[in-house]
């Protein structure tokens, strides 16, 4: 994400916690710039960002294994506060001769903290304004703990089972936590990142998401020059706002196409075109390619496959519908942060999760160069860009679509007849969570069709046919969801109407499982 030399920047140097990325939107809360990138990123690259504040994240591994990641005493070099959470401040401490011992014994849950004072009787800047009778609980996940101090370190917080929970040196301008202060757990968290950042670092709250679209404009104009841009748009939030957002860098060179790929929700395809071309003035191109993806689904019934295959076919049609505008080398994709993080360790040892149909399931060769003004941001951060660029609500409030589409919410191989069955029952849900006053409150809601047979009863008559499984989650970001709870009645409601109005399912489940450890799709 480029960003002018007035936005003041924190980096995240990243050892692959599963909170990392957390500890990011914790900062771009607070309007900070936040930028992962990997332990091991050249010196040369963390001074060309001059960063006003490093973090060091957390990380599975221990800093006494020999493979374990290093902290380089280069980043200390560059004179500007360090915070390290975690295995960072674990490894802090092993670099400048502190000792960390290994326990079989994992602490990871709830602890109370309490502070220490300096010699002169003063707290930590870190801890300013820290009620600890009332902000003592944070969030404990570590094996190793520090046992000895290297000189010029002293302890400035403790609880009952680690001596210290937290830690400072005034001649490095390192700040260590063994806790994780970007969870929701750890009740002074983000007081405690404020304090960095504001108290210690003293940077500016000027990342603002007007001055991502100066900027984002700005890169696009100079990326692209007089060239033409085609456009990948669904019509979900994020290709919308990607596109409506390029299109105001280089105006009619861009060629938006909107491919029906068979896969999309009941009457989608129409209401789309028709919403993006007389709603937002963009012109759209849609291209009917539904029995090119079904053919080559046919009979594949691997969720990775599956993905690779749409992927593929995505990009084949959008070179033959590129070919007919003559040489248009730029792309336009909606592409979010968390799609690169789940499909490609970019910004470190962070694990892969799966892959995103535009991220890890496009060809490694390939006739565009890529535009990707979305992928350093989340999924509210577009939310809040697209509200800025002025695009009605009833575009920004819609729920995400996956770009695989209804081919990973049927399990299985995908067929004309499931894909049928899906969308009518997909309707009914939707139609329901919306008549309710649910939709806009929900991250996501949608049916998932599963290979499975049970018997039942209707009428008189008894009945073998498949079964429908309803998912609904809350999220801000997608990177976790917890499960919503939604009255017992507009559930069964809900039952009632798919078992009795769409051919083909006779018994409806509700997910109740979080992420993690399940993930939002079913594939």
């Amino acid at each position: 994400m480029p960003h002018t030399s007035s936005v003041q920047s924190v980096l995240i140097l990243d050892y692959g916690s599963q909170y990392t990325q957390l500890i990011a939107r914790r900062i771009r809360e607070e309007r900070v710039y936040c930028e992962i990138l990997p332990y091991n990123t050249p010196i040369e690259k963390i001074k060309a960002r001059t960063p006003h504040g490093i973090i060091l994240s957390g990380g599975p591994g221990s800093v006494n294994n020999d493979e374990s990641f290093k902290v380089h005493e280069e980043v200390f070099a560059l004179d500007v506060p360090v915070l390290g959470i975690c295995y960072g401040m674990q490894a802090a401490v092993a670099l400048f001769g502190g000792s960390v011992i290994s326990s079989s014994v994992r602490e990871y849950g709830l602890a109370k903290v309490k502070p220490l004072t300096r010699g002169d009787g003063s707290l930590s800047p870190l801890l300013k304004g820290v009620n600890f009778s009332k902000e003592a609980e944070v969030w404990m996940s570590h094996g190793d703990t520090v046992s000895s101090l290297p000189s010029g370190f002293t302890t400035i917080l403790e609880s009952e089972t680690c001596a210290q929970a937290g830690v400072e040196s005034e001649r490095h301008r390192f700040y260590g936590l063994q806790f994780h202060p970007e969870v929701t757990h750890s009740q002074a968290g983000q007081k405690i990142i404020k304090n960095f950042l504001f108290e210690i670092c003293a940077v500016l709250p000027n990342w603002t998401m007007s001055s991502v679209i100066i900027d984002t404009v700005a890169s696009i104009k100079k990326q692209v020059g007089g060239a033409k841009v085609i456009s990948a748009i669904s019509g979900g939030v994020d290709s919308t706002v990607a596109s409506y957002l390029t299109s105001k860098a280089i105006g009619n060179q861009l060629h938006c196409i909107f491919i029906d790929n068979g896969l999309l929700r009941k009457d989608e395809g129409v209401k789309v075109h028709e919403m993006l071309t007389k709603r937002l003035g963009l012109n759209v191109h849609m291209v009917d390619a539904s029995e090119l993806f079904l053919s080559r689904l046919a009979g594949v019934n691997d969720p990775e496959k599956k993905r690779k295959i749409i992927g593929e076919t995505f990009i084949d049609v959008f070179t033959e519908e590129a070919q007919k505008l003559g040489d248009v080398p730029y792309l336009v994709q909606g592409t979010l942060y968390p799609d690169v993080i789940e499909s490609v360790s970019v910004n470190g040892p962070s694990a892969v999760i799966k892959s995103h149909h535009n991220v890890g399931g496009l060809p490694e060769k390939m006739q565009f160069s890529l535009i990707e003004p979305l992928r350093e941001l989340f999924k509210d951060e577009v939310r809040t860009l697209g509200t800025e660029l002025g695009i009605p609500a009833e575009f920004i409030q819609r729920q995400p679509f996956p770009g695989p589409g209804l081919a990973i919410r049927i399990i299985g191989e995908i067929t004309k007849e499931k894909l049928s069955t899906l969308r009518e029952a997909d309707a009914i849900l939707l139609e329901e969570i919306k008549a309710a006053g649910f939709y806009t409150n929900v991250w996501q809601t949608f049916a998932v069709l599963l290979p499975i047979k049970s018997v039942g009863v209707m009428g008189d008559a008894r009945t073998y046919e498949e079964a429908c499984v309803i998912r609904a989650v809350e999220s801000k970001d997608g990177m976790t969801a917890n499960v919503c709870e939604f009255p017992f009645k507009l559930l069964t409601k809900i039952s009632s109407r798919i078992i009795n109005e769409v051919q083909g399912i006779n018994r409806v489940a509700y997910d109740i499982s979080s992420k993690p450890p399940a993930t939002i799709e079913w594939e």
